[in-house]
């Protein structure tokens, strides 16, 4: 995931003389990658990496503690200058009214800690400026000084919060549960949620749910303009089960980013009260309740010893007990040093990532310096592949040139397509396999051609240019019962200029594959490809055997699709392809003997196309060595045939006698 933050408030929590570009550069050497900086008005944002394990740097004072363990490892001073997650404890709250809330957790293991509390006569108006600004900068929106300071404790302690609007929890009650299958939820962002079942939910007294746990608030108990009092609500919850409803739903929010890599308990607490302290002073309200605080099983202590000879066996270099001690004591852990091991307490936020000794030795390590470490380079080792696999790669290199030199543009699209273009189609849904926990509707079902895809490309393209012609080389995936799919490269074309042109391409790909036996004609009785037009359908054969097919996209697909020109597709196997492919072509004798050529316009029809007339006019003839087509003008083509002798010179005469009886043959 991917966090920003910005240069002025990170240093709100950190002392230091650095400036942005030399934090973006030893931070990105030790910890947390700055990706990029920007320089917005008097401040700099930063736009940081971080690892999914590592959900607790996910903030501003995040960033902050460990900035402030690996910048003085650079000659740089950086200091805490206060720490919220000791400094915020409810010590410190003094209610002043006694609203009522009664909570219920009915099934244990959905929420490890709930905390809220009741803020009353608050005043909904515009953030200040600094908070507004803060929000913008890290692409948050802004929406009224209550919500934004949801958002702004989020950034700033990496724990979400929510409120809600304490006067629309019907009996001022709070029932956290598992959902039922098939329930609804319109959450704040006006979407209707069908819960797939088991999601942490919230229903009120009445029964009416109100939250989507961990992932977004209902629309129901949000707050608006004329909210008078807001529930501040900080928890922690199962992320396995913010995951899976995040996934099944679609529904993904920067909180459930968080909750579903696990937070730490122990900072619920301070992030509630730092709530309560910014709701009271930029939105004028008074603790209107006692805290309510579930925690059934508080945190636990770990430790983790590790001796110093563990620590030079993988980090390959001698590191002193206090250079050891230094670094996890900058970190936050708790350390008892001997003269060759260190005892390490693990902090609460760092207890989901560091279980074992070699994970201390990894921040030792990577704080020390992963470019200060000894670096022994391996010998490279090559490794043989299977001949298939050498095969397919050095035919997939030769096509994707090729097919680019003549004016292809090469597509990549994703393995799986929506519904919507299925339906398009008329391709049956129980032909392709879906995936149950999508994140999108546009990729839930598992591709059996390439061509929607493409197709797809030719209609978020139209107009972009004066002709389309892409090409892609994938993997379709064919159900298999009882197995995994079966999968198959293909190679699929698809232009809109006019058949010919695609037909071209073919050939000219055949030729620069050094195929010879091959073949298109039209095809006869074939389901398969349903959305090509039958009057256009034709299959390519080597010899006997068909690789692939090709024709015009029918115009009810085009019409669903709404694209304006003519689209001519192919979609060829493209193992076949490269089974037949030969590195250099079978050498002919050059022919000593002249060549005549004789052209013979007929009348096309559908029983006698090029490729029958071709093959008719080889058989019948000994002098033929080779037909193409000059012109086409209505229903007329214009042939060209070349005559010629590997034994004599032949004459024009025994040429148009040759060429009466093709006329016989294919008249």
């Amino acid at each position: 995931m991917n966090i920003k933050i910005t240069y002025n408030w990170l240093l709100e929590y950190l002392e230091t003389d650095t400036d942005p570009y030399e934090i973006q550069k030893y931070l990105s050497l030790c910890g947390p990658s700055v990706e990029r900086i920007e320089k917005v008005g008097d401040d700099f944002v930063f736009d940081i990496e971080i690892t999914s394990n590592r959900v607790d740097s996910a903030s501003v004072f995040g960033i902050a503690q460990e900035a402030q363990a690996i910048l003085p490892r650079f000659g740089k001073k950086a200091t805490l200058k206060f720490n919220p997650l000791t400094q915020y404890t409810f010590s410190s709250i003094v209610p002043t009214g006694e609203k009522p809330l009664k909570v219920q957790i009915l099934q244990p293991g959905l929420c490890s800690r709930f905390t809220s509390v009741v803020i009353e006569n608050v005043k909904i108006q515009p953030s200040p400026e600094q908070i507004k600004n803060r929000l913008s900068m890290c692409d948050v929106q802004s929406i009224n000084n209550v919500v934004d300071i949801s958002n702004y404790l989020m950034l700033s302690l990496g724990q979400p919060t929510h409120v809600f609007d304490y006067d629309k929890i019907a009996r001022h009650t709070m029932i956290m549960r598992e959902s039922k299958k098939g329930e609804e939820l319109v959450t704040l962002d006006g979407k209707k949620i069908k819960l797939p079942g088991e999601d942490i939910v919230i229903e009120d007294g009445d029964g009416k749910l109100i939250d989507l746990c961990g992932i977004m608030g209902g629309f129901n108990s949000s707050v608006q303009k004329d909210t008078k009092n807001v529930l501040l609500f900080v928890q922690t919850y199962n992320k396995r089960k913010i995951r899976r409803t995040s996934m099944t739903t679609g529904q993904r929010s920067v909180a459930a980013t968080y909750f579903e890599k696990g937070l730490d308990e122990e900072r619920v607490e301070p992030t509630l009260v730092m709530g309560i302290e910014l709701l009271q002073k930029y939105a004028g309200g008074t603790v209107g309740s006692q805290v309510t605080d579930m925690y059934p099983h508080p945190h636990t202590p770990k430790e983790i010893g590790v001796s110093l000879d563990q620590v030079k066996k993988i980090m390959g270099v001698n590191v002193t007990t206090q250079d050891c001690k230094n670094i996890l004591s900058h970190l936050g852990f708790e350390v008892e040093a001997s003269e060759n091991m260190i005892k390490v307490t693990i902090p609460t936020w760092r207890s989901q990532d560091i279980e074992i000794p070699q994970d201390i030795i990894e921040e030792i390590a990577r704080v020390y310096g992963y470019h200060k470490l000894p670096n022994t380079i391996q010998p490279t080792v090559y490794v043989p592949q299977p001949k298939e696999v050498e095969l397919f790669f050095q035919v997939q290199s030769k096509v994707k040139q090729y097919l680019k030199h003549i004016g292809l543009h090469e597509v990549m699209n994703y393995s799986l397509v929506s519904k919507k273009l299925l339906e398009s189609f008329n391709l049956p849904f129980d032909e392709h396999l879906r995936i149950s926990n999508t994140i999108s509707e546009e990729i839930e079902y598992l591709r059996s051609s390439l061509l929607p895809s493409l197709v797809k490309n030719m209609q978020d393209n139209q107009g972009k240019g004066d002709e389309l012609k892409f090409f892609e080389i994938a993997k379709v995936y064919k159900i298999r019962k009882g197995d995994l799919p079966e999968e198959t490269y293909k190679l699929s074309l698809a232009i809109d200029t006019d058949f010919f042109d695609l037909k071209g391409i073919i050939e000219a790909l055949m030729k620069e594959l050094h195929i010879e036996k091959y073949s298109v004609n039209k095809s006869h009785g074939s389901d398969e490809y349903s959305y090509i037009s039958p009057s256009s359908k034709s299959v390519l054969k080597i010899q006997e055997t068909a690789l692939g097919q090709l024709g015009e996209l029918a115009l009810e697909v085009k019409d669903k699709m709404s694209i304006k020109k003519n689209v001519y597709l192919a979609e060829i196997d493209f193992m076949s392809l490269a089974l037949n492919y030969r590195l250099i072509n079978s050498y002919t004798p050059p022919n000593p003997y002249a060549v005549i050529k004789l052209d013979l316009t007929i009348e096309q029809n559908e029983k006698m196309t090029y490729e029958d007339i071709k093959k008719r006019a080889m058989t019948e003839s000994k002098f033929l060595q080779g037909v193409e087509v000059v012109s086409m003008y209505k229903n007329n083509i214009s042939l060209r045939f070349y005559f010629s002798s590997t034994e004599r010179n032949i004459t024009e005469e025994d040429a148009k006698k040759e060429l009466e009886e093709i006329k016989k043959k294919i008249g």
